[in-house]
Parts: C-alpha cells; sequence; structure tokens
C-alpha cells in the first residue's frame, strides 16, 4: 500500500477510556507518528440511548493527559448522518442494498424457529427485492436497510497480527446497514467514516475480527479500497478473565487520580502486547522509533498491576525534582496543605522519590513536613523514651546554634550520642517520630535539613 499512512481511534462514548482503549489508541498513534502519517480522532457515538458529553469528555481528558495528540478531529458520526444516507442510497442503487419491513416480533419468531430447528439464528432474506416481489408493505413498519451480502465464495484478508484470515460469505447474513430512525450501525457507520477519511491501517481490538468481513463486503460494493487491518488481542486480568473493573482502575484517568506518570502508563501499555527484546523502560520517542506491528502478540496479555507500580517507581526516581514538586503541590490542596509556609517541596520530594512507587505515595510522605505532627502515644512511648527524651532535649539545644547544613547536623547527631553513650538510632528513630509521626525516613541529617530549624525546634520542644 503505497497510500500516505492514516490510522485513526475511534471509541464509542459509552463510558471512560480504559486502558484498552489506551493501548489501541497508543499503537495507532505510534504507527501513524513512525512512518510520518496522520492520526485521526473519531468519536462513534450512534448508540444514543448510551452516549454521552460526560464520556466524551472523558476520552478527550484521557487522551489528553496521555499526550497522544491526533492530527484531525475529532469527527462525531451523529454529525455526518446525511452522509450515511447518501453512501445507503448509492447501495440501493447498485443493487446492494435493500429496505426490510420485517417487524422485531417477526425477527425473534424467525430466529426462535430456527434455534428450535438446531440452526444457527440469522436473517433468512425474506425481504430481498426477489423475495418480496408483489409482498405488500406491512401497515405501521419503518424499515431498516440491509445489505445484501454476497451468498458465495470467501472473504479474506492478510491480518497484520493475526495472519491470514479466510470467512465463507455462506457464514454471514444481511446486516443492518441504517436502522428505522436512520442512524447507522456500527459496521456501516466505520466504513463510510475509514473510506471518507482515507485511512489506511485499521488498528483495533480482535473483538472486532468477525466484524470485518462483513465491512470488506461493504467495502467492494462500494468499489472501494480495502484498508489493512491489524486486530490486536484483549488485556486479560491476572485471573486471565478480560480485564474488567473488578481488576482494580481501569479508567486512564483514574490512574492519574491514583498518581501514576503518563509516560510510565504508556510505557507500560507500549508492552502489553509488544516487545522489543528485554527492553523494560523506555521513552514514548524511543518506542516510535521502534515500534511495529509484526512484534505484536498473537496472544492476550496479562496486566500486571505490580509490574505497573515498578515501573511507575522508575519514573518517579528519574524525574526532575522540580517537576515532580509541581506534581505533588496540587495533591497536597487537595487535603487543605499549603506548602507556602516551610520547606521548598523540591527539596523535600528529593527526600522521598526513591522510596515510593506514585505521587500519592510521594504526598503522603511530604504530608508532615507542612503539617502539626501528633505522634499517636503508643508510638511515643514505644520510642520516646526517658533516656531518648533526654538526649533529645541536648540535641535541641545543640540544634539552635548549629550551622544549619547537612554535614554540620550530622556532626550534631553524633555529639548527642557520643554525650549520652547512645547508638545513632537510638537518637534518629525517636526524633523521626516526634518530627514526622514515622519511625522510618531517609537519613535523618537530611530530614533535618529539609525542615528547617524553626520547625525542628518547635516540635522537639513539645515533646522534651
Amino acid at each position: 500500500m503505497n497510500r500516505p499512512v492514516r490510522t485513526r481511534f475511534a471509541p464509542s462514548p459509552t463510558g471512560y477510556l480504559h486502558v484498552g482503549g489506551a493501548r489501541t489508541a497508543l499503537y495507532s498513534w505510534a504507527y501513524a507518528r513512525k512512518h510520518g502519517g496522520t492520526f485521526i480522532l473519531r468519536i462513534e457515538d450512534t448508540d444514543i440511548e448510551r452516549s454521552t458529553q460526560a464520556s466524551i469528555d472523558a476520552i478527550l481528558d484521557g487522551m489528553g493527559w496521555l499526550g497522544l495528540d491526533w492530527d484531525s478531529g475529532p469527527f462525531y458520526q451523529m454529525k455526518r448522518l446525511e452522509r450515511y444516507a447518501e453512501v445507503a442510497r448509492q447501495l440501493i442503487e447498485s443493487g446492494h442494498a435493500y429496505w426490510c419491513y420485517a417487524s422485531k416480533e417477526e425477527l425473534d419468531a424467525m430466529r426462535g424457529a430456527q434455534r428450535a430447528a438446531g440452526l444457527k439464528p440469522r436473517y433468512d432474506g425474506r425481504w430481498r427485492p426477489e423475495n418480496a416481489a408483489g409482498k405488500a408493505l406491512p401497515a405501521g413498519v419503518k424499515p431498516v436497510l440491509r445489505f445484501r451480502n454476497p451468498d458465495e465464495g470467501t472473504v479474506a484478508w492478510d491480518d497484520l497480527v493475526k495472519g491470514r484470515i479466510e470467512i465463507a460469505n455462506g457464514e454471514l447474513d444481511d446486516l443492518v446497514l441504517l436502522r428505522a430512525d436512520g442512524v447507522p450501525t456500527y459496521n456501516f457507520g466505520v466504513v463510510v467514516d475509514d473510506l471518507d477519511m482515507a485511512i489506511t491501517h485499521c488498528i483495533r481490538g480482535d473483538d472486532h475480527v468477525n466484524n470485518t468481513p462483513r465491512q470488506i463486503n461493504i467495502y467492494r460494493a462500494m468499489g472501494a479500497a480495502v484498508p489493512a487491518f491489524a486486530h490486536v488481542p484483549m488485556i486479560l486480568g491476572s485471573d486471565g478473565e478480560r480485564l474488567s473493573k473488578r481488576h482494580g482502575a481501569v479508567s486512564v484517568m483514574q490512574y492519574a487520580e491514583d498518581g501514576f506518570l503518563p509516560e510510565a502508563l504508556l510505557n507500560y501499555l507500549a508492552r502489553l502486547g509488544w516487545s522489543h527484546g528485554n527492553d523494560e523502560v523506555f521513552s514514548l520517542e524511543r518506542f516510535v522509533e521502534w515500534f511495529d506491528l509484526e512484534h505484536i502478540s498473537r496472544s492476550p496479555a496479562q496486566f500486571n498491576p505490580e509490574k505497573l507500580s515498578w515501573l511507575n517507581q522508575q519514573y518517579i526516581k528519574v524525574r526532575d525534582d522540580h517537576l515532580l514538586a509541581e506534581e505533588v503541590a496540587p495533591r497536597l490542596s487537595a487535603r487543605g496543605i499549603g506548602t507556602a509556609v516551610g520547606p521548598a517541596l523540591a527539596k523535600v520530594v528529593a527526600l522521598y522519590k526513591d522510596r515510593v512507587a506514585t505521587l500519592n505515595e510521594l504526598a503522603d510522605a511530604a504530608e508532615p513536613f507542612y503539617v502539626e505532627v501528633y505522634p499517636g502515644a503508643e508510638l511515643l512511648a514505644q520510642h520516646v523514651t526517658d533516656a531518648a527524651r533526654a538526649a533529645l532535649k541536648d540535641l535541641r539545644n545543640r540544634l539552635s546554634s548549629v550551622f544549619w547544613e547537612r554535614a554540620a547536623l550530622n556532626q550534631a547527631l553524633k555529639d548527642t550520642v557520643a554525650a549520652h553513650g547512645m547508638k545513632l538510632p537510638q537518637l534518629a528513630i525517636p526524633l523521626r517520630v516526634v518530627l514526622t509521626g514515622q519511625p522510618q525516613t531517609p537519613s535523618i541529617d537530611a530530614v533535618l535539613e529539609a525542615f528547617g530549624r524553626d520547625i525542628v525546634l518547635a516540635r522537639l520542644s513539645r515533646h522534651v
């Protein structure tokens, strides 16, 4: 195929953007970017009862957060009804479509009889022109438009992920193209849109494999070029079942709320069913450089939350401290915590970024630096003993005049434990409890430096 590459992501706005959709969008976006092509966003909103503006907003927000920018769109199918009607008229004129007046009750009865006879339920062609000749049109029935599927032969295509696929036309019945209200069905709308938008590569989930032969037949009836298809296997939960809400957060924006970085989620999704050697951590730019359809696995991928958390941790570790501070600040603000008074947030996150897996955990670690900490009585009784309290009082006096930088603070700690015949942990742990409410922190001299003299002395004064 020598045409310029054009791909698309076409979600239905009946819910949030989930990780399966995000991976499909990523693959489509990356393929277009690698080949200098065009990536199109289309909103398939013909499910009138379930489509909502809130879902559209969630999809756009998710795409924006991930940084998957589109070159054209978003296009909305419900704004293209005249175009579908125009193509429908062309198919009627060419003998590839016809009006069907069968009522819902009539079709239900037909399928029931087929099942009772052990047959596969399918439309029997009763309103095909040759079968409907001389029939009176039933009163009160609004017709649907059906595609006249070929009776013989096969539909075949070389799927860019799954390989050669062939379906006998005898397995397919005459699908509905336009509903009675003039709204296109999925298979018809997709073909018209992909044709009008000159899509060259249709990359989508493999739950659409059964739709593909129907769509290819419509393309052929229209005398149009058929795009290349690449059907990506589904994502399974850790239990091997299809990924769903019960497996945890599956909404893209839920991961944003939970403190994941978009780069980490994209990196994880890229590796979820595709690989490049043993590389685990790589940038989006490198992914575009490496990406191809040939290395997409034919088997379903299994979503591993622990692996995603590990990957997010790797991205947090190497992220600029000031960028992390900008991402942690609103999370603290949402808890009613301001950071204007107290240590520089960048200095605080630098202490903890090697110890956390999410931005939320980083906010948890930073919180004691900006709010009063009241350790529980049990924690105090366990660690702030009389001996520890005496040493803390001595340390407070030393810290009141020491030069406030890490080396001098470390020396003050050493001098204090030496004066009291203690080991450093015997002083450092109760000091951590008093300052942060936690018995474990990064290096205590670094914590002291980050807090600043005023806060340290004030918190020590409450307990000694």
